[in-house]
């Protein structure tokens, strides 16, 4: 039943005229062909398309650069509305929680997912290491598991204490995994009420996980 709401939004987005920018290319014979729809184009030179969408494999904004070839690109644009709309639009799918810090703030994101970065926020992130709506853990009782934001009702974390508390009652503890042995900083990103349609990036909320005290999932 859990599921009811996303198949209803993806039978929406098939027969609604939502807004956003329609990305072309022309193909060997001269038509356009539609690549992408209810997208948001953030850089359009001569080498260069870059564009941000939702990603239904992933549950979250990705962005996306295409390399101008010989076959070129065109694109309808939408006006600053539409690309508010669509912005709305994709809130609808991904994962919605709201983070308390350690401070006591508590923030109310959309479209949710943990990134990694360098230690300490220098520099890029990590792109050897994907992005992620799941959380892995090192099981105190040995072991490991890697828990869906799906399966998710909250997280309560303690330095690099978690507990996962399961939608279906279950309670699972230990330490967070880190997926790589480069020196990594998880941080738990995603869309605020605030966030500009025409930023560069595809989130306004990062917080490392360490300063993260509790993430209860809507």
């Amino acid at each position: 039943m859990r599921r009811l709401p996303l198949i209803l939004s993806l039978i929406l987005l098939a027969v609604s005229p939502i807004m956003g920018d329609t990305i072309y290319q022309a193909t060997a014979e001269g038509r356009q062909v539609a690549i992408q729809r209810q997208a948001i184009v953030i850089e359009d030179d001569s080498s260069f398309l870059v564009y941000k969408h939702f990603d239904l494999a992933e549950r979250r904004v990705t962005r996306v650069r295409l390399n101008k070839g010989s076959l070129p690109y065109s694109v309808k644009s939408s006006d600053t509305a539409g690309q508010q709309q669509i912005v709305n639009f994709w809130k609808r799918f991904g994962f919605k929680a709201v983070v308390t810090d350690a401070s006591g703030k508590t923030t109310e994101i959309y479209d949710a997912y943990i990134d990694f970065y360098p230690p300490g926020g220098r520099g890029s992130l990590l792109e050897s290491v994907p992005a992620r709506t799941e959380i892995p853990i090192l099981l105190e009782g040995g072991g490991a598991d890697s828990v869906d934001f799906s399966k998710l009702a909250q997280v309560d974390i303690q330095g690099e204490h978690l507990k996962l508390t399961l939608r279906n009652g279950k309670v699972e503890a230990g330490k967070f995994l880190m997926p790589t042995n480069q020196p990594a900083e998880a941080r738990f990103l995603g869309i605020t009420d605030k966030y500009n349609p025409a930023s560069q990036d595809v989130f306004d909320f990062s917080q490392p996980l360490q300063q993260v005290k509790e993430i209860r999932f809507q």
